[in-house]
């Protein structure tokens, strides 16, 4: 049963009554929804585990309900929060739709049983009248002051606008229109917004005299106190123009050793059996990294897609320089987002001879930068720090044939352990 697979995976920390939860999943399909956001025109990581939560449902039979909260993103939610957020222009507000929309389509079969809402729809012309006679008047400022993500702003030198202390009513609209007009009896969360799921849970139960519920998932911290997804760079997003699959698939490469497991389990699909075996594996040889590789091309194969995670993986193996010979093209476009790039022509003024058919190898390393000037170029060979295609140059070279270019345009240059230029020849 799917509230089984959640807790063996340490996805539940709240519900409604539990044993009342789990008699009605196993009843037969239930609608279930979750809320995104949308401050940004992209997905992050913490946003995944809630449309991972809602793909667990959708395996399992039920209908999920991603909601994009076009008009909640207008007002701000409170919690987890210290000062007022910003407020979205209707502009900004509809390009970040269209990127988390293109996100979700990969991530959820939208085809199916899945649906993507715009809780904009039912609010716009929702009146203020409206909204407080059948609303507001079902809800008490004494159950939503008590309520931790408001009480500690009411708190904080700071406080909280009235705009900010409306959002819980907003959210449990959304629960109630959501069950009115789609059946839904489930909301999920992180467990930050355990607050405005209960409270969508009672203003049901008020205005239409029905049981429904909320499950909520512990928020995501690591061992080492760092908030999960977050980089010295900021956030790790799932648009390859803010987080490239390479730095995606490095972040998890790098997720601690105590961390791994858990990742495993809430950031993959991988059955937990499965898991079990990766992280005894690890536990043997943790040198090699084996559950952290597994973790890194799990989460970049959903996200991405499986072509890009190998070639995130085959890119670090260049970076970290293992043999180029046996990578595919598309490892190299990955190298070239990461390393400086730069176009070479087969021509003499790229230090190209046509007749020897080869690039002057001391030209190459000054015009990159690699080398301060020609003369630095030349100490570089003779100290043996020049390498190409990761392969060490002796110190009598001074060419690089053409034919060494890898699928006949590309060409890796590298002085010392981590200073790299990436060649890409353009054929005149």
């Amino acid at each position: 049963m799917v509230l089984e697979e959640l807790e063996s995976r340490g996805l539940v920390q709240d519900t409604t009554d539990r044993d009342l939860l789990a008699r009605r999943l196993s009843s037969g399909p239930v609608s279930v929804y979750h809320g995104i956001d949308p401050t940004a025109s992209s997905l992050h990581l913490g946003n995944l585990i809630g449309v991972l939560v809602l793909r667990r449902f959708q395996e399992a039979g039920h209908r999920p309900i991603a909601l994009v909260g076009g008009a909640t993103g207008m007002v701000g939610d409170p919690s987890g929060r210290s000062d007022e957020r910003n407020l979205l222009d209707d502009e900004t507000l509809a390009a970040n739709l269209s990127g988390i929309r293109s996100q979700l389509e990969k991530l959820l079969d939208l085809d199916g049983e899945a649906q993507l809402v715009n809780n904009y729809d039912w609010t716009r012309d929702l009146t203020l009248i409206e909204f407080l006679r059948d609303t507001g008047k079902h809800a008490t400022v004494n159950q939503m002051a008590a309520k931790h993500s408001v009480r500690s702003r009411m708190e904080s030198e700071t406080g909280i606008s009235f705009t900010e202390f409306t959002y819980m009513l907003l959210q449990a609209y959304d629960f109630w229109w959501l069950h009115s007009h789609h059946d839904c009896e489930l909301q999920i969360g992180g467990s930050d917004q355990w607050g405005n799921i209960t409270a969508g849970v009672d203003l049901i139960r008020r205005r239409s005299g029905v049981q429904v519920h909320g499950l909520t998932w512990p928020l995501l911290t690591r061992s080492d106190g760092a908030k999960f997804g977050k980089t010295a760079e900021g956030a790790v997003w799932l648009d390859p123009e803010l987080t490239s699959p390479y730095r995606f698939h490095q972040y998890f490469i790098q997720i601690p050793d105590e961390d791994v497991e858990r990742s495993l389990f809430q950031f993959t699909l991988l059955p937990v059996a499965e898991i079990a075996e990766v992280v005894e594996a690890h536990r043997r040889d943790p040198g090699r990294r084996g559950a952290q590789r597994t973790l890194a091309n799990e989460v970049t194969s959903l996200v991405h897609g499986p072509a890009a995670a190998v070639a995130a993986e085959e890119a670090a193996g260049i970076l970290f320089g293992s043999p180029v010979d046996d990578m595919d093209e598309a490892a190299f476009e990955a190298v070239a987002a990461e390393v400086p790039t730069s176009n070479v022509s087969l021509t003499a003024d790229d230090g190209f001879d046509a007749a020897s058919n080869s690039f002057d190898l001391v030209e190459l390393l000054a015009s990159t930068g690699l080398a301060s000037s020609k003369g630095d170029a030349r100490r570089g060979l003779s100290e043996g720090s020049v390498y190409v295609n990761n392969e060490r140059v002796s110190a009598e070279a001074s060419t690089v044939a053409a034919d060494r270019l890898l699928f006949g345009r590309y060409l890796l240059l590298r002085r010392g352990k981590r200073r790299y230029h990436l060649l890409r020849a353009q054929n005149p």
